[in-house]
């Protein structure tokens, strides 16, 4: 079996930041981990049908500030904000601190999202579309919106067959082992009358470059460092030099 890797936590300070970004250790740290998880799970219960994508936690001493990527901000934040505020009061009593900061980041472009289109397939399937039409239409609308590739695997009990098996969609490149890749990545779950069917998504967006401005900045640093060294090395040698000397003229 080969071993396979999340393409997301392999890129983890390369190309891509933290989801969760907060510091603690001991029982803090379980605490605020299983705190994280509950937050995420109330937010995707609650608001089901908003299009979620991610989100982001961020934690200081007496505040938690919780971002949502969602590409139906309307139904997160509700008429004249009561359902955000509702979200609110929720997440408030769940971790028993006042500071809770939520805000809502819309998603332009919601074809080219993995978590997204793993949602909409789960949809269309759970409504008994064929999962080969659902996989082929999302991937052509990722390929149509600029992307560079796209993967869907289905697995489970397709069609209603006895026997479960998997089956790939693929189109264009997924480059997994590229570090530099912009690879976005999800799996979702849909619950039918015949079992679960599982859904994993692959979006390759093009690659990460650094900024050559700083690529620039740094190799001059580099290079004033290499010739800084060098200066004092030569100094230093002379002056080991002149001590020599100086001892053989007083002997």
């Amino acid at each position: 079996m080969g071993k396979k890797v999340h393409p997301y936590s392999l890129r983890i300070g390369v190309t891509v930041p933290w989801r969760s970004r907060w510091y603690a250790e001991g029982e803090k740290y379980v605490v605020n981990l299983h705190q994280d998880l509950k937050i995420k799970k109330m937010i995707h219960s609650t608001l089901n049908d908003a299009g979620i994508a991610d989100i982001h936690i961020e934690r200081y001493a007496d505040q938690i500030t919780i971002t949502i990527f969602t590409s139906r901000p309307g139904i997160v934040i509700g008429r004249q904000g009561s359902t955000l505020d509702a979200l609110k009061d929720k997440i408030r009593i769940l971790l028993q601190i006042r500071g809770v900061d939520l805000k809502v980041e819309e998603i332009r472009k919601p074809e080219i999202n993995a978590a997204l289109i793993g949602n909409l397939v789960a949809r269309q399937v759970k409504k008994r579309i064929p999962y080969r039409r659902c996989c082929k239409q999302a991937i052509e609308k990722a390929m149509e919106s600029g992307v560079k590739g796209c993967k869907i695997r289905v697995s489970g009990r397709l069609n209603g067959a006895e026997i479960a098996r998997s089956e790939i969609f693929i189109q264009g490149r997924i480059p997994l082992h590229t570090i530099r890749a912009n690879i976005d990545y999800a799996k979702e779950a849909c619950s039918t009358t015949y079992g679960k069917i599982g859904i994993k998504v692959w979006v390759y967006k093009g690659d990460v470059f650094a900024d050559r401005k700083k690529l620039k900045n740094k190799k001059r640093e580099n290079t004033l460092n290499i010739k800084e060294i060098k200066q004092e090395k030569k100094e230093g040698d002379q002056v080991k030099r002149n001590n020599v000397i100086d001892t053989a003229i007083e002997i």
